[in-house]
């Protein structure tokens, strides 16, 4: 009989609890297009004080969040300078560019997710009419799991300012930095234009992200996720799943940090594996060392066999990811099948 399998894939695939099932059935509804959905409304405002901004707008996905951030604080012709493995540039079809018309400038990612700033200093364009003209800097927090500090952040703002630039903060993880810092959102959120919070990752709603900014942002995001497609009717369903995960999913994330950390600790006593990166918070990203005979697709399809699902990054190797529906029994089993994986 196969084992159970023990999904590490990503966060992304967390079912939501009875009891948020429950308050998306109750939750009172209108139409949203209108401005007219009750539970809509008071996400947005909450999320608007929660981040210290003038306002907020729920959209369907993190990648509609971004893209209408984009579109909102950039016209045809003009350039954004964000990571070259963010996720913006590299799982969103670039779709400022195919859409809107806007550059992407990438400058490397260090390994703990920040961009030198002596690189975004350098990746700004003169005021030359052979130049696209530099509107915007795109941050991710959290970057492969790697929490950015208040501290960079703040350096990255005041070099905007002093640009003239918009800053944008691609947050779909932010309450994962949040947990790791031990602060609050509005700690990273006061130091940036805008920004998308996700709620169907770590905090296991089945969808729907926000983006905040001022009114005017606000209202150029409206149009634009109109034009795209966004204006959803009595979205209000999904917005209840997002309040409850406000009140009940956000202190949980701690334990899936603490399970990445003894998944980390476990894989550490397996010879013939070698972690790439440090894990601070909910993502472990490992490969077998060449001693091992196997390369990264021969590990990960032994792990499949086992029960054990992950994924592969490009350049930091196989990735597991814990999460809601992840127990400390769950990751204890993963290393007993990883420990016969490699005694096979």
């Amino acid at each position: 009989m196969k084992a159970k399998p023990i999904d590490l894939r990503s966060d992304t695939v967390t079912l939501p609890p009875e009891a948020m099932l429950a308050a998306m059935i109750k939750a009172p509804l209108g139409d949203d297009v209108y401005g007219e959905d009750p539970t809509i409304n008071a996400l947005e405002q909450r999320l608007a004080q929660m981040t210290g901004k003038d306002a907020a707008l729920f959209v369907a996905s993190g990648t509609m969040g971004n893209l209408v951030a984009s579109l909102s604080h950039c016209g045809r012709g003009d350039e954004i300078i964000l990571g070259d493995r963010s996720h913006i540039a590299r799982w969103e079809q670039g779709g400022a560019s195919t859409l809107g018309g806007i550059s992407l400038r990438t400058a490397p990612n260090q390994a703990d997710g920040t961009i030198a700033l002596n690189d975004l200093r350098a990746s700004v364009n003169e005021d030359d009419p052979h130049r696209t003209v530099t509107r915007l800097i795109c941050l991710e927090n959290t970057w492969m799991g790697q929490p950015l500090s208040v501290e960079y952040m703040h350096a990255v703002s005041e070099l905007a300012l002093n640009r003239n630039l918009s800053l944008h903060l691609d947050g779909a993880r932010l309450f994962n930095a949040a947990t790791y810092y031990k602060t609050d959102i509005s700690t990273f959120t006061s130091l940036v234009d805008s920004v998308q919070i996700c709620f169907s990752k770590g905090l296991s709603a089945p969808a729907g992200s926000i983006v905040c900014g001022s009114h005017d942002f606000i209202s150029r995001a409206r149009r634009w996720r109109k034009a795209l497609g966004g204006g959803m009717r009595q979205a209000g369903v999904l917005a209840a799943a997002a309040l409850y995960a406000l009140d009940n999913m956000v202190e949980r994330l701690q334990e899936d940090h603490e399970n990445a950390s003894l998944l980390s600790n476990i894989l550490s006593e397996i010879k013939g594996i070698k972690q790439t990166t440090a894990v601070k918070t909910n993502m472990v990203f490992f490969e077998p060392t060449a001693e091992s005979g196997m390369d990264r697709q021969d590990l990960l399809g032994k792990m499949k066999d086992a029960g054990i699902l992950a994924g592969i990054e490009s350049n930091l190797g196989i990735r597991a990811v814990t999460h809601y529906g992840i127990s400390k029994a769950d990751i204890e089993e993963v290393g007993k099948r990883m420990k016969a994986v490699y005694e096979a």
